[in-house]
């Protein structure tokens, strides 16, 4: 079974993944999608108008407009966005988006060309999960949460800057 990396209790854990990414479309209307992270598009399309009990998981991709996923958040357990390249940096802002602007508390996976240097900027941004790429040690991977102790700006997982934070003075 593949594996991932999840944060549990806030800490980082290589477990097994129960979710399979479906990347072709035309096999979605062929198989059970229960477990399954299907596209923004296939969710939009079928999923919406089917029944919706069905898609429990999509992944989005940079390209993807995700502002009508808003009204059916609540009816998923995953979301997922791809990568297609390490050096697209777009999945950032739509984790920030997601779980600042839309309120997604349940997991938020990286998937694609995820590499160890990003995973600590991806946490940052408020993913919890992570499927690095399967060319890449996962075991190594899991070492790069042990790279900074300290952080200075707020973000999605730490709002408070450090000076806030040290200093007791939240107003």
């Amino acid at each position: 079974m593949p594996k991932i990396i999840k944060l549990v209790g806030g800490s980082p854990h290589i477990v097994d993944d129960l979710w399979g990414v479906i990347r072709d479309v035309e096999l979605l209307d062929e198989i059970n999608l229960s477990n399954k992270i299907v596209p923004l598009s296939y969710f939009h399309t079928a999923g919406i108008r089917a029944d919706t009990s069905k898609c429990r998981a999509v992944w989005i991709s940079p390209d993807d407009d995700f502002e009508p996923l808003a009204p059916h958040l609540r009816q998923l357990d995953l979301i997922a966005v791809d990568f297609p390249s390490f050096r697209d940096g777009r999945g950032y802002s739509i984790a920030t988006l997601l779980r600042s602007r839309y309120r997604w508390t349940g997991e938020l996976r990286a998937i694609g060309d995820v590499l160890r240097d990003q995973l600590n900027y991806m946490r940052r941004c408020g993913f919890d999960s992570f499927a690095v790429r399967a060319d890449k040690d996962i075991h190594d991977a899991l070492l790069s949460f042990n790279h900074y102790s300290v952080k200075y700006q707020g973000s999605v997982d730490e709002p408070l800057p450090l000076f806030r934070r040290r200093s007791g003075n939240h107003g």
